[in-house]
């Protein structure tokens, strides 16, 4: 039996879209708020904040904040890795790296994010591995929702805890 590797892991899905509104989904303030963050501000090495439709490069900053939570939960973190084509890669607190690479496969592009050096304590087993990759699918979901023309299917109120979409 293989053990189970608790210090990464993929979730993949395909979206009907072109590689530059993915790529966009993912690097510019205005993209990932529609689909996965309230609030996102990319910072530049100047400490300049990005305009909402530039994108995010290498060695920038961002602070995130969630629909269906207060502002104290907030991520900050770096941009570790931008090619403006198809990997955006970006430190995720305790939770390690998150990586997303647009693929292709045949007709279809292929959305993957790779969530890799996932402390491997109990805890962060549960939190980090299973918490996030939960997570992460439902988000991967709205953004194939989103950019295929679909519904927002995010909870957008503090007062529901506990929810799959927030």
């Amino acid at each position: 039996m293989i053990a189970k590797d608790w210090s990464r892991f993929i979730v993949r899905i395909n979206v009907r879209s072109t590689r530059q509104q993915i790529y966009a989904a993912w690097a510019t303030r205005a993209g990932i708020e529609s689909w996965f963050l309230r609030l996102c501000e990319y910072v530049n090495k100047e400490g300049v904040a990005l305009e909402p439709h530039i994108a995010a490069g290498t060695g920038d900053r961002y602070t995130f904040l969630w629909h269906g939570y207060s502002d104290e939960a907030v991520e900050r973190g770096t941009v570790l890795e931008a090619n403006g084509h198809d990997i955006f890669r970006f430190s995720f607190g305790k939770a390690g790296n998150c990586t997303v690479r647009i693929l292709l496969a045949g007709d279809e592009q292929i959305v993957e994010l790779e969530q890799d050096n996932i402390p491997t304590d109990e805890d962060s087993k549960f939190m980090y591995h299973e918490g996030c990759s939960l997570g992460w699918t439902f988000y991967l979901t709205n953004l194939k929702s989103i950019l295929e023309g679909g519904l927002d299917l995010r909870n957008r109120d503090v007062n529901l805890q506990n929810m799959l979409n927030s």
